[in-house]
């Protein structure tokens, strides 16, 4: 209901963290593909540290307030729940779609969630996460943005990520969410 029919006094926020993307430098360039030639990657790589992405998606605008972290526990969590309540305009509800993550659900969390009652939390099911729109942006991350991408550093992949996301950002999209209770529940059901 919330993707179909957000309330009108509040800003539905769909929310996750991206972890463990790794700044991996490639042995050799990739070559694109061409007539005649598969596209090619060498498989041996070096390691140059890795950095969690924290994603929200406004639902209704389809903008995305996101930052980085080197870890992913519930202080980060709870910083990112700040840049969240910044964005949102004052006098809005917060409803802010989730996982079941432990660090999301920490007692440190959940304090702060009740110091702040414009906030209305709805979990995913557990082994639901697709249910959590913000899990498509990190699809395009990895396909469009990762893919096939070579990175020395750890600020180099962030600053990649980064300047995906603000480009998204010019032109954002409100999710379209078109299935309906009944539909989700019948695929459920027959898988």
């Amino acid at each position: 209901p919330l993707y179909m029919n957000p309330p009108l006094d509040a800003v539905v926020w769909s929310a996750d963290e991206q972890c463990q993307l790794q700044a991996l430098s490639r042995t050799q360039p990739s070559l694109p593909c061409v007539p005649g030639h598969s596209a090619t990657k060498t498989n041996d790589y070096k390691r140059n540290g890795t950095t969690n992405l924290f994603a929200a998606m406004n639902v209704q605008t389809g903008k995305i307030v996101y930052t980085f972290h080197p870890q992913h526990r519930h202080e980060e969590w709870i910083q990112f729940l700040s840049m969240i309540e910044v964005a949102t305009p004052p006098g809005k509800e917060i409803h802010l779609i989730m996982d079941n993550y432990s660090a999301h659900k920490h007692a440190a969390v959940s304090q702060w969630l009740a110091e702040r009652p414009r906030f209305h939390i709805h979990w995913t099911p557990t082994s639901g996460s697709w249910l959590n729109a913000v899990e498509r942006v990190f699809s395009d991350v990895t396909q469009k943005c990762l893919r096939r991408r070579s990175t020395d550093s750890v600020p180099v992949l962030e600053q990649a990520i980064g300047g995906f996301l603000d480009q998204r950002n010019e032109h954002p999209k409100p999710l379209r969410w078109k299935a309906t209770a009944g539909e989700i529940l019948r695929k459920a059901k027959r898988a």
